[in-house]
């Protein structure tokens, strides 16, 4: 691999003195300079990863799979545990971001080890690399175990792996913090859903292509994918849109939704369209059961290009029943007091999915919980006009935040006595509770916040 244009000059004016000697070293050298610039460059912008990441390798296509791997894989990494590495000194110091670099490496027991040695060669370490390379890496108290060893002079916990402000506005009991920081500090795996198409045989075909697919404990349409990197373009049952990509918590929304197939509802905040199909594909599913399909949903976003990505989704899997309103202004796109159900996935803080964009826990601060509520409440209300008496509302986020879950909730009902709380049955636990949030250590999801309520007048 060669070096990029543009080079980080944090990286280059402090490896003046550091000369590799070795291939593996140069290729380290000229890996760090590229994530160097990536790494600064997001923290600088803001920006989030996948998107500076997509834009680089779109402008640097000499990158073969193998360097796009390296890259990829060591930037999300430095962020994962950037509650951890940003305490041990200046990282715009060569050595100190070597040190990073070849510690997350280990970490994570990334194959490229040579070069992983190479870093830590390079950041002059005292630290002997086959001692770190032995120690295990299964549990996150073994990793912390490991880092405090390379870093012996900083003092690490385990609760430094997300913001301090996280822990004021998403509280959950101090004995499940280790097992909410260990799964935010993992990947989850790739879930995935069938429509119109058996589960099971959807995960033969796809295990027939060297996916990693498996079925669900929870929902018999959900398949779990894996954790590896997959190009969906030359899947068969993507393409013909027999799967849809979907995290497993966000299955959960459509479920507690539970459309029945001659029912008419409203996707408010519909995006590019995951809730509007898995919705359509639960009519179906019923309308194969027993019920003839009369249902209709009506799809709605404020932004035309995600709408125009829910229409051609929709079209792969041979959709019919969906349609779409846009939102141009405050007046509702819909008909008032016409839907069986509406369902308001409301824009949020995305907190939830920290584990698939661990960057923004570092880009993000306490005002992107505290700034939503007003926003979330006033969609609620708007949206709660559509709903006919006797019809179902559903308040959703991927935040884990009560300032943005519960409290709207409820704020809500103060304001509209005509809506009531709807008991939901964690679909995970078994448990009966009357405001559900999903937390990614229960099932290896994202987190998710769901409410049902019924208008009684």
């Amino acid at each position: 691999m060669g070096n990029p244009n543009g080079l980080s000059s944090a990286i280059m004016a402090s490896t003046v003195n550091i000369e590799p000697q070795t291939l593996a070293q140069k290729r380290g050298l000229s890996y760090a300079n590229t994530i160097k610039l990536l790494f600064d460059e997001i923290l600088n912008t803001k920006q989030p990863a996948d998107r500076v990441l997509a834009n680089y390798f779109r402008e640097h296509k000499k990158h073969g799979s193998k360097d796009r791997k390296v890259i990829r894989e060591s930037l999300f990494s430095l962020f994962r545990w950037w509650g951890w590495f940003k305490t041990t000194g200046d990282h715009q110091q060569a050595p100190q971001f070597f040190a990073m670099l070849s510690t997350s490496a280990l970490i994570e027991a990334h194959p490229w080890q040579d070069i992983a040695q190479a870093w830590h060669e390079l950041a002059q370490s005292p630290v002997d690399y086959q001692q770190l390379q032995s120690l295990s890496v299964n549990s996150l108290t073994d990793k912390l175990a490991l880092v405090r060893q390379q870093f012996p002079e900083v003092t690490f916990e385990l609760t430094d792996l997300l913001p301090e402000w996280f822990w004021q506005v998403c509280p959950i009991a101090p004995e499940l913090h280790p097992n909410l920081i260990e799964a935010m500090s993992s990947r989850p795996p790739i879930w995935g859903r069938a429509q119109g198409i058996d589960s099971q045989s959807a995960v033969k075909q796809l295990q027939a292509l060297e996916i990693d697919a498996s079925l669900s404990l929870y929902f018999e349409d959900a398949i779990n994918l894996g954790t590896k990197s997959m190009n969906l373009n030359e899947i068969s049952l993507y393409k013909e849109g027999k799967i849809e990509i979907q995290d497993l918590a966000s299955q959960v929304i459509g479920q507690i939704c539970a459309p029945e197939p001659w029912q008419h509802w409203w996707d408010t905040c519909s995006g590019a369209g995951g809730k509007t199909l898995q919705l359509r594909s639960l009519m179906q599913t019923a309308t194969a059961k027993h019920n003839p399909f009369v249902g209709s949903i009506v799809s709605s976003d404020i932004r035309a290009h995600a709408l125009e990505e829910l229409s051609k989704r929709a079209q792969r899997a041979k959709f019919d029943g969906i349609s779409i309103a846009r939102w141009r202004s405050d007046a509702l796109p819909v008909d008032a007091n016409h839907f069986d159900g509406v369902l308001v996935d409301a824009p949020c803080s995305c907190t939830g999915t920290w584990r698939r964009n661990p960057d923004m826990r570092w880009l993000d601060s306490l005002d992107a919980v505290t700034d939503k509520a007003t926003l979330q409440l006033d969609i609620l209300s708007r949206s709660s006009k559509a709903v006919k008496q006797g019809g179902s509302l559903v308040y959703a986020t991927c935040s884990l935040s009560p300032v943005e879950n519960e409290q709207v909730v409820s704020a809500f009902l103060q304001q509209h006595p005509e809506f009531s709380l709807v008991p939901i049955r964690h679909p995970f636990t078994g448990e009966q509770t009357e405001m559900l949030t999903v937390w990614p250590f229960e099932a290896n999801t994202d987190g998710m916040f769901v409410a049902r309520m019924q208008r009684n007048h």
